[in-house]
């Protein structure tokens, strides 16, 4: 999980949402590694800033901010 913590969250959290906004056009993002770890990095890092992360409304404002 951590071979992502030398990137930008900001640009983290842009690639994580425009793949996510792009799950139904590419169904095999599901089962991607890539996404699964990626998410498990932001979640945590959302985590340390005090966000709920099993709040759907507070992670995906997190994710935009």
């Amino acid at each position: 999980m951590l071979k992502f913590a030398h990137f930008d969250v900001t640009e983290l959290r842009l690639v994580y949402t425009t793949l996510h906004a792009h799950l139904l056009d590419h169904p095999a993002l599901m089962d991607a590694d890539f996404l699964t770890e990626l998410q498990s990095w932001l979640q945590h890092v959302a985590g340390q800033d005090g966000v709920d992360v099993s709040d759907h409304g507070a992670w995906d404002a997190w994710l935009r901010r």
